[in-house]
């Protein structure tokens, strides 16, 4: 009876292990551009992880007090305390980076940036990238890979470095793994109405398709139409730990599903194919799936 009730207790802590969400760690933190959309993916990861039951979410936001730009006709005066509000300002950052220090990321499965910028002061580069490759999860989301641009380290992991965009535009993506969990339900072809399309074009010799598992790409240039190869979506094994980097969120309407979003040119179904898509990803990244 003893050995009975010892083995059930056993099967129920782990199973209840087994059930316990994993922990992801949300940066949002820019040192140059910052998308508007930056407050909506922030909702939006949250309610994915809330709804799936699969992880929950803490994240990195952006230090408040950040100083504005310095006009023209500036005096010297205005020069150096311009300066110094700078220097304040990025204290202010790198102590908001702090979780992401070996140390602390020892409490989370995962660490995700959506649409950070500019070269981040992270506690311990390395240390961050040996926490991936120990098993653990990186997901990118578009201008994640408009980050870290002086560390060739970095953009060997995500396995692309973002190198210019045009103008808004429709566009047919092409999916390259109808079995994986993020493009499974997106149909050989996914159309999305208008979005900003970053371009890691082989010929600017910062992607390489051969070193990352294509999920989503375009079978021609975004805005000339001429053909060509262009990633959109991708994922890599990265020592033992999982990398998934999408392209696509610029837009609010592509991430939201509210009907009543302004100026909206997705569809709500559009952004309900997002939001799958993105789940998916962090899925994989997981390795839940």
């Amino acid at each position: 009876m003893k050995k009975i009730l010892s083995l059930l207790a056993v099967t129920l802590v782990a199973a209840t292990l087994q059930a316990a969400p994993k922990k992801l760690l949300v940066v949002t933190t820019t040192l140059e551009f910052r998308h508007s959309s930056i407050p909506t993916a922030e909702r939006i990861l949250a309610q994915l992880g809330q709804e799936s039951g699969e992880f929950t979410v803490d994240y990195i936001h952006q230090p408040e007090g950040e100083p504005g730009g310095l006009k023209k006709d500036a005096t010297d005066e205005e020069k150096a305390a311009h300066k110094l509000a700078e220097d304040a300002w990025l204290e202010k950052v790198k102590t908001a980076l702090q979780p992401l220090s070996p140390e602390s990321l020892k409490n989370y499965d995962g660490v995700v940036f959506a649409s950070t910028t500019g070269d981040l002061p992270l506690p311990d580069p390395q240390g961050f990238l040996d926490w991936i490759k120990a098993g653990h999860a990186f997901i990118g989301i578009h201008a994640g890979a408009d980050t870290l641009h002086h560390w060739p380290a970095y953009r060997e992991m995500l396995g692309g470095e973002f190198k210019r965009h045009g103008r808004q535009v429709p566009v047919d993506c092409l999916d390259q793994d109808a079995a994986n969990p993020a493009t499974a339900n997106l149909g050989p072809s996914w159309h999305i109405s208008q979005e900003e399309i970053y371009q890691f074009s082989e010929k600017m010799k910062n992607y390489d398709p051969a070193k990352v598992h294509e999920l989503l790409i375009l079978d021609k240039h975004p805005e000339t139409g001429a053909a060509g190869h262009f990633g959109i979506a991708w994922c890599k094994s990265y020592g033992e730990g999982r990398v998934f980097y999408t392209a696509l969120g610029h837009r609010e309407d592509l991430w939201d599903t509210d009907p009543a979003i302004k100026d909206r040119k997705n569809t709500v179904e559009m952004a309900k194919a997002y939001q799958q898509h993105v789940l998916g990803g962090i899925e994989w990244a997981l390795k839940l799936k």
